[in-house]
């Protein structure tokens, strides 16, 4: 729905991947699994099938396995993955940036065991961040890895960690030492070999895949399971928030995208005064302003995804993408809602769930309020945090 300029390439990808979503993955989540855990099991048969449309395989290079397809159009592809699931697309979202931390920082044995099985779908990684008390400022992070001879030593708490059910191995980032900006290290952590204890959290939607807690006690891991260099984790997750943030609002933008279709299609198909809804000026006008805070969310999107492709640092501009789709989803779900009336409210319809997911996607990777705090401080020079 709108005009997107794409080269025949990028077409055809998008095209085919939207055949097989349509087909196969929309009815599954949206009915059999709605607001109903996935098993891994079926989610891994799920992501080995989106491996081969090029999702997390198309961000790592050809020399390392993976299709080597540009940001955009992984971005491309990721919005339509968003469109039919919400659910189905932060395991999309979590391995490809596991797999692309792994390809650009990881030492050759960390990236020869473990990156093939991301880009097959047969393994999930998590991403070990946020703590219950530590959210957008990664400087007050308090999980703590000691060195012991040839070992790290782990104790902490990570919360609110995607694939945690799912994960055969977690990308923790640790406090190695007390610099507050050089004492931050990403050590990697196989749940079979090493072990850590996982608790799923159950919330207001998205519960059809794996958002939990997850504890390290005493866990030992090798210091050559050490990614990117030790003291080095603040830097480098901080790049990858700025490439990460704007797949998050791509995950708006789809749920935003899927509530104008729904609404659409609702409103040529229910009859109220004699004719189809569609047809009353004040359902019109909704339709309208929907529309076009879709396009505009899907415009700061992909410039900021072709920013990053073009090496530009894109800080305000992904957290401008950020911001404006993922508010624009919730407003644009909420009318959809409005839209079907008292059916809006109803498990028979999808707007009902819409709604609830996107509520949910102004809060990952940095509230609303810490984007803007971000655009202001690129546009000042001045920091608010």
């Amino acid at each position: 729905m709108g005009h997107v300029f794409r080269t025949e390439q990028q077409q055809m990808a998008v095209d085919g991947l939207k055949r097989f979503l349509d087909a196969e993955i929309d009815s599954l989540f949206n009915k059999e699994y709605r607001d109903r855990f996935v098993p891994r099991d079926v989610m891994a048969a799920v992501m080995r099938k989106l491996t081969e449309f090029g999702l997390v395989s198309g961000v790592v290079s050809e020399a390392n396995g993976g299709l080597g397809l540009d940001w955009l159009t992984t971005l491309m592809l990721f919005e339509e993955v968003a469109t039919t699931s919400s659910d189905l697309s932060v395991p999309v979202l979590i391995n490809s940036f596991g797999a692309h931390l792994l390809e650009k920082l990881a030492p050759p044995h960390l990236k020869e065991r473990y990156l093939p099985g991301l880009l097959s779908g047969d393994n999930f990684v998590s991403m070990g961040i946020s703590e219950p008390d530590v959210g957008s400022n990664v400087l007050e992070i308090k999980t703590r890895a000691h060195r012991d001879g040839d070992h790290w030593v782990i104790n902490g708490e990570k919360c609110w960690i995607s694939n945690g059910s799912y994960s055969d191995f977690l990308i923790c980032t640790c406090r190695t030492s007390h610099d507050p900006r050089r004492g931050l290290t990403h050590i990697l952590i196989d749940r079979k070999d090493h072990g850590y204890e996982v608790r799923d959290i159950h919330k207001i939607a998205l519960n059809s895949q794996s958002t939990a807690q997850i504890f390290l006690n005493d866990v030992r891991v090798p210091v050559t399971n050490t990614i990117g260099g030790e003291g080095e984790a603040l830097k480098n997750t901080l790049a990858l928030f700025e490439r990460s943030r704007v797949f998050v609002a791509a995950q708006g933008l789809g749920t935003a995208r899927r509530a104008l279709e729904e609404a659409v299609r609702y409103s040529k198909e229910r009859r109220q005064h004699g004719k189809v809804i569609a047809g009353h000026q004040l359902i019109a006008g909704m339709l309208a302003e929907m529309a076009t805070h879709v396009d505009a969310a899907r415009l700061l999107t992909y410039r900021a995804a072709e920013m990053i492709e073009a090496g530009v640092p894109a800080e305000m501009e992904a957290a401008m993408a950020k911001y404006f789709a993922c508010e624009a989803a919730v407003t644009i779900a909420r009318q959809a809602v409005q839209i079907h009336g008292g059916n809006g409210v109803t498990r028979e319809f999808l707007v009902e769930k819409l709604a609830r997911e996107a509520i949910v996607t102004p809060i990952p990777e940095g509230t609303t309020q810490i984007q803007q705090l971000i655009i202001g401080r690129a546009l000042t020079g001045v920091s608010a945090f």
